[in-house]
């Protein structure tokens, strides 16, 4: 977890290995991650996902994830 308040958490820096792919490691440690925090007293959970990795946002959102905005970076220079 990274970027707590008060109220919620952040999960980032999730990846599999290749080899560990397609069985089910990730989307079990993201769900009992998130409901480890829940029950810690957050009142919600968030993660960045990369938009390009359908995989990976197909489980988020079978698991409860909604998308609810998009990011942006700005780089600023002299």
């Amino acid at each position: 977890r990274a970027r707590t308040t008060k109220n919620g958490a952040t999960i980032n820096a999730v990846f599999t290995p290749d080899q560990y792919k397609r069985k089910g490691y990730a989307s079990q440690a993201v769900w009992h991650l998130t409901d480890k925090l829940l029950h810690s007293g957050y009142s919600f959970c968030s993660l960045y996902t990369d938009l390009a990795n359908s995989t990976s946002n197909s489980i988020y959102k079978k698991i409860g994830y909604e998308k609810i905005g998009d990011s942006i970076v700005y780089h600023f220079t002299e």
